[in-house]
């Protein structure tokens, strides 16, 4: 039986702004409170989306979240009509609205990790939706995000679902940002590869000094319990500390894999030497061949790193064996970072081409391609089973970017985020995306 690994991306919101709200992320806080152009950023994510598509990868869509989150005002203290709690959060709690705006779904590999029926004891694809109890404004997804994969992965013979884990800091869990499967083929067994930033309750863990460590080796071995993996089948590795204090917020912004292969910078981990060798030995009993391409200091800072988002690439298997890697434009712009890219796919290795797209509102937001996609692999009957109405066709493509023409304004300030008229913009949008993607009533709005 044939097996996929499907990407779906996750589609820009309505209210798409530069909060600057993400302690740790450089390019959030370093561009906070700019303009930002919704339409423009949905269209780039869409553009991707279509051209992944007709290169004959598998792709799929995931919906955005109801914002402003009024509930959410509610819960801390705001009354009265709709429009009078969010005119109230602009006079007395300026942060809370934006807060409660962010569309920070739009980096859908913070919304779940995912261990495909290959591993799992059950033989089902397992969803552990994120807490992303780290950050305010991403902490108050997981609910939304729950019943949104609930809509688009329904089949309860090939699909389990887990609340996501107690919204406490020891067990701080972000999702596949910090996570990466390797096997031979996305339908046989593989290992699954958990990255933490710190340990709650075991002390020989080194911390970082300066920004957060957003996932904990708590939360992560939770996770691998929840979804019936084989302790032969998991590793787990720390990111080294010293890479988070420099703006390395997630795993995925200093490291990605794909199939039998990492990619990965010199310094992002600690005892690589080891975690590596565990990959190895692991992977090989499931008839894997491990492999691994360090990009070295020297070539790369981990400044040139964060800048660029060269890791936070999409690594796509083609059909030959070799592999494309898909960057942000920001990759080309940086010398040092081109000039490895270019000797990389010149020198007959693993990684044969690279691909440029333009993600400038999401980049400039901190996220790039791979924030951007959620990855699950699914065998033949379980792409099957799938919500049809969410995998990315011709059709739909030219649906969502009539859907986004439409709905979306061109531009937005801090400033317009106080006007209510964005809230009934925003809900008037998702209910006719819903009927778009077939996802029926998901979110708050539809179902209070």
């Amino acid at each position: 039986m044939k097996s996929y690994e499907v990407n779906f991306d996750g589609l820009v919101g309505p209210t798409h702004n530069y909060g600057g709200l993400s302690y740790g992320n450089v390019a959030s806080q370093s561009n906070s409170q700019q303009s930002s152009s919704p339409k423009e950023a949905a269209l780039q994510g869409l553009a991707k989306m279509k051209a992944l598509m007709e290169m004959g990868f598998q792709q799929g869509v995931l919906a955005p979240q109801e914002r402003p989150d009024v509930a959410a005002l509610r819960r801390l203290g705001f009354s009265g009509t709709d429009a009078q709690v969010i005119e109230r959060a602009a006079k007395e709690a300026m942060p809370l609205l934006v807060a409660s705006c962010s569309a920070s779904s739009m980096w859908v590999a913070n919304a779940a990790t995912v261990s495909p029926s290959a591993d799992t004891a059950d033989g089902r694809v397992h969803f552990t939706a994120a807490n992303l109890n780290c950050k305010y404004h991403r902490s108050i997804e997981h609910p939304t995000t729950s019943r949104v994969l609930g809509a688009m992965f329904a089949n309860q013979q090939h699909f389990a679902h887990h609340a996501a884990l107690p919204a406490v800091a020891q067990f701080g869990d972000e999702g596949a940002a910090n996570h990466t499967r390797f096997c031979r083929e996305y339908g046989e067994a593989g290992v699954e590869f958990f990255v933490f930033g710190r340990s709650a309750f075991d002390n020989r863990y080194p911390a970082p000094q300066k920004y957060p460590a957003r996932q904990t080796l708590e939360a992560s071995q939770a996770v691998a319990r929840l979804h019936g993996l084989r302790d032969e089948g998991v590793v787990y590795a720390q990111q080294n500390p010293g890479v988070i204090d420099q703006g390395v917020f997630h795993n995925d912004v200093i490291a990605v894999g794909n199939g039998e292969a990492l990619f990965y910078h010199e310094d992002a981990f600690l005892d690589t030497e080891q975690m590596l060798a565990e990959l190895q030995g692991k992977l090989a009993r499931v008839g894997g061949n491990f492999q691994s391409i360090c990009v070295p200091r020297s070539a790369v800072t981990v400044d040139d790193a964060v800048r660029s988002y060269l890791f936070n690439s999409q690594l796509l298997s083609r059909p030959d064996g070799s592999m494309l890697l898909i960057v942000p434009q920001e990759c080309q712009a940086n010398e040092r970072v081109w000039n490895y890219l270019q000797g990389l796919t010149s020198s007959g290795g693993l990684i044969r081409e690279v691909k440029v797209f333009d993600l400038k509102q999401s980049m400039q937001n901190g996220g790039g391609p791979a924030c951007l996609r959620l990855r699950v692999a699914l065998n033949e009957t379980e792409l099957a089973a799938v919500n049809p109405g969410v995998i990315m066709t011709a059709p739909l493509y030219g649906s969502l970017t009539a859907w986004v023409e439409k709905h979306y304004r061109d531009r937005l300030s801090e400033t317009d985020l106080a006007d209510p008229q964005l809230l009934l913009e925003c809900r008037t949008a998702l209910d006719e995306l819903t009927q778009i993607l077939k996802l029926g009533a998901v979110y708050p709005f539809q179902i209070n």
